[in-house]
């Protein structure tokens, strides 16, 4: 399946959301530490509901950590500053999405790690800043499951 990798993210109730997204589609979750936030976190588990326990979360120390424990990856960096659109994309099963915070999102070295052709945006109206991140990844997860056929979809 995907990867989803949340690069140091801050607020509990977004990573709650994603948790849930990722039990309900296959997804593994990656958190990247520092969290802005406890995993036991009353808002955590009330927005991830009971779905913790359905989902593959697993943290690391770094965002390298992560990568090289997943095997090196095809990462694609989601950002408002990329210009390529997330839909131009050709997602393939194993392929990794990273997400940055929510107050700043991903800063320019992490973004020069991965290569242009892999930094997407998510379109939105003119003067918009950014999706709410649990919202930006649902549309790329659901996206690359359905470009990969919907695979391990229950019936």
């Amino acid at each position: 399946m995907f990867d989803v990798i949340l690069y140091q993210p801050e607020i509990p109730p977004n990573t709650g959301n994603i948790i849930r997204l990722c039990a309900n589609t296959g997804a593994r979750l990656h958190l990247i530490e520092p969290l802005g936030f406890e995993l036991d976190e009353p808002r955590l588990k009330r927005a991830g509901l009971d779905y913790h326990e359905y989902a593959r979360v697993s943290r690391h120390e770094g965002l390298d950590d992560c990568l090289r424990i997943l095997g090196e990856p095809p990462v694609y960096a989601f950002s408002s500053h990329a210009v390529r659109r997330y839909d131009d994309a050709a997602f393939a099963a194993g392929d990794a999405f990273l997400f940055g915070p929510e107050t700043r999102g991903l800063g320019p070295a992490v973004l020069a790690g991965i290569p242009a052709s892999r930094r997407l945006t998510i379109p939105m109206r003119p003067d918009n800043r950014s999706l709410n991140l649990s919202n930006a990844v649902a549309v790329v997860v659901y996206e690359a499951w359905r470009q990969t056929g919907f695979v391990g979809l229950r019936d």
